[in-house]
């Protein structure tokens, strides 16, 4: 097909679908734009589709796209025009198969980079021409979901898409799918989800047919490069999440997230594996997949880490827009006032003033009219509210009196506030227990994740009135705020602070599982080229350990603190020889790194490491280093009461919250800023004087 048969073609499908005119040209000048670009090039094609005709709306897919779009363009250099994005009536199946075809099969050389990403609905089709299983496929805008009679059904199926992907001349192909293909039913979640959980019986366009037939004949007989997907089973699900001002697939925000820390030294599997913690530890039970029949470490970033970028230029220079995709989610909600710098030089100062959305609007000090759009900018100094509370969302399920009852009630639980499930972001959910079939039995209450997993240890009596339930959970809502306000240190790619800290089976030949390091400082090694690109998972009883290695330029302190499989807040109790406790008034004792040594953690009387207890389930841990001792975190340990008996020991938290909050003063006393910035009720953290590394495991 001719350029110009195909721009033809297209505009007047989209015409037919309500496009406007402009919007066409926008779509078909980038194309043209793109046409004219010389080899070698990196092409990519972006599909997101949120307003479905015949289904719930999703909300995050035009963000995905957005924060492909600008990931590609900043820190992978791909050209604008080489970006050819489909969203909601553009994204038609036969436009995405033409523009594949077209953008990318026929411009493509070999040796080209070649990107294609999709967020949207997946589902499964039993088609009536084949006796084998149903067949993956990708819902399009004008993708039909009442068929009946095996009737045709307007998809892409799965096997057209890898026939698209193996004919492409260049082996340098990343395909990223943000979708899910269960087919089965699909319980109530917090979480948006991207599946159409029936299967449907129907028949292949002829069109399709057509296609297949036609790619078949020079088709390669293996992908090309590598295809990674949100979910690693067909049992999981695709989610998305509700951000502050923005919703965003789990998958795609994560991994674009990480990104945009990588260095060229990082591999894709070591994205993945930290996607794949993120979106746990944001209530998502998915974990990402990667296909790798032909694996080439191709997708590589070509310019320096970044947390993100300048958009635009404003009031002479005064003002900037930044985009911050490079930001943790976690992080990103609290992203006022903190200081950033140009990733290329450290004097100009970008405060941010206000945030909407991926985008903030900064104050540049000094003025400076030489700034441009495109410039990479990096995290300098954070400034977190010393008032943050937990978040909790009351399920949509229950009853509009249990909902009066459970807003009273949580009005009085200190530094916890409710909302309604789905309209504003949240950290846990408050519901009701699934009931037997029996409509009369008892209610119980208790906590769930965003994605609905039910939290260990949360559940009440039957019966149990939704006040009473609330402060019986008081002490886990305090928990759980502690968790959110660790996890609130993670910088591991924005720290100036260089070290790494490896998690290992404890053996004759220590195994290493997961390795986490800082990457603006030191050997810049990412990670044991073994690491897995999957969450590791370890058998109850398993002895591990933590290998630590200051790299920096000065002494270094650290600490633990962590929820284990039962959700339960541990720590790291660095706690001194039997005696000299006997002769010291303080037990607990700081843990200092010399100029580049290294260490095991925790040493215990009986050796190295620490035996994973019982149950099964998700552990987290957050090792985190500063240049100052953990002077109020050891002080407010040692309250507890805890008993101890070994040198070191990693064991329950009686008081997580109170240690949280010594942890960020602490943290915010080694930075030593608290008196030059504002505001005074605030933490105010520099990326010289701390590092925290987070390690995410499943126990089975």
């Amino acid at each position: 097909m001719k350029r110009r048969k195909f721009l033809r073609g297209i505009g007047s499908i989209l015409t037919a679908l309500g496009v406007t005119e402009a919007g066409w040209l926008q779509l078909g000048n980038s194309y043209q734009q793109a046409l004219a670009m010389p080899t070698n090039r990196k092409l990519a094609l972006l599909v997101g589709v949120n307003q479905y005709n015949q289904s719930p709306a999703l909300a995050g897919c035009l963000t995905d796209v957005e924060l492909q779009r600008e990931l590609l363009i900043h820190r992978f250099g791909f050209q604008p025009s080489d970006i050819l994005p489909l969203t909601e009536e553009q994204a038609t199946r036969q436009v995405i198969e033409t523009a594949f075809t077209e953008h990318l099969v026929k411009q493509a050389r070999p040796g080209d980079v070649v990107f294609f990403h999709f967020s949207g609905y997946g589902s499964r089709v039993q088609l009536a021409s084949s006796l084998e299983k149903a067949q993956n496929a990708l819902v399009t805008i004008d993708g039909s979901f009442e068929t009946r009679n095996g009737e045709n059904v307007n998809l892409i199926l799965e096997e057209t898409l890898r026939l698209l992907l193996r004919s492409l001349p260049t082996k340098y192909v990343t395909a990223v799918l943000d979708t899910s293909f269960n087919a089965a039913n699909i319980r109530p979640s917090g979480l948006r989800i991207r599946n159409y959980p029936q299967v449907f019986p129907a028949t292949v366009l002829d069109a399709e047919l057509d296609l297949q037939k036609q790619l078949s004949q020079n088709a390669k007989n293996y992908l090309p490069g590598f295809l990674m997907t949100a979910t690693s089973g067909e049992q999981q699900l695709a989610m998305e999440g509700l951000f502050s001002g923005f919703s965003a697939g789990l998958f795609t925000y994560a991994l674009t997230q990480h990104l945009w820390e990588a260095t060229t030294a990082t591999t894709i599997q070591v994205s993945l594996s930290q996607a794949a913690s993120t979106i746990l530890t944001l209530g998502g039970q998915q974990q990402p997949k990667l296909l790798n029949h032909q694996l080439a470490n191709h997708f590589l970033p070509d310019r320096e880490t970044a947390d993100g970028a300048i958009m635009g230029i404003e009031d002479d220079g005064k003002t900037a827009q930044i985009w911050l995709g490079g930001l943790p989610p976690q992080v990103l909600e609290y992203a006022v006032n903190f200081r950033f710098v140009l990733a290329t030089d450290n004097t100009t100062k970008i405060v941010l003033l206000k945030r909407s959305g991926l985008i903030a609007k900064a104050q540049i000090d000094p003025v400076d009219a030489s700034l441009q759009v495109g410039q990479l900018v990096r995290e300098s100094i954070r400034v977190l509210p010393r008032s943050l509370n937990l978040i909790v969302a009351l399920d949509s399920r229950l009853e509009r009196i249990e909902r009066v009852d459970a807003i009273s009630a949580f009005a009085t639980v200190a530094h916890v506030s409710s909302v309604i499930e789905g309209e504003q972001p949240a950290d846990c959910i408050f519901g009701r227990i699934t009931r037997t079939s029996d409509s009369a039995s008892p209610t119980r209450y208790g906590l769930f994740s965003l994605g609905h997993e039910l939290i260990k240890n949360t559940v009440g009596e039957p019966g149990e009135a939704v006040k009473v339930a609330v402060h019986r959970l008081a002490p886990d809502l305090q928990k759980l705020l502690a968790a959110k306000l660790w996890r609130l240190t993670a910088n591991e790619g924005s720290s100036l602070l260089s070290v790494k800290a490896t998690l290992e089976i404890v053996s004759s030949t220590p195994k290493p599982l997961i390795q986490r390091e800082t990457l603006r400082r030191g050997t810049l090694s990412a990670t044991s080229p073994n690491q897995s690109a999957n969450i590791p998972t370890l058998p109850i009883g398993t002895r591990i350990q933590y290998r630590v290695q200051n790299q920096s330029d000065r002494p270094i302190y650290l600490i633990l603190l962590g929820l284990d499989s039962n959700r339960k807040a541990i720590a790291l109790y660095p706690g001194r020889p039997m005696e000299e406790a006997n002769t010291i008034k303080q037990n607990l004792f700081s843990i200092m790194l010399s100029v580049g040594a290294s260490a095991i953690i925790p040493q215990t009387a009986s050796g190295a490491g620490w035996v994973i207890p019982e149950p099964v389930g998700q552990a987290e841990t957050q090792l985190i280093f500063s240049i100052a001792p953990f002077t109020q975190t050891l002080a407010t340990l040692e309250a507890d009461k805890h008993p101890r008996t070994e040198q070191h020991q990693i064991n329950k938290l009686l008081n997580p919250l109170e240690v949280a909050q010594a942890l960020l003063q602490d943290l915010h006393n080694a930075s030593g800023l608290g008196e030059t910035i504002t505001p005074s009720d605030s933490y105010v953290l520099d990326m010289n004087a701390w590092a925290s590394l987070n390690f995410v495991y499943q126990v089975t």
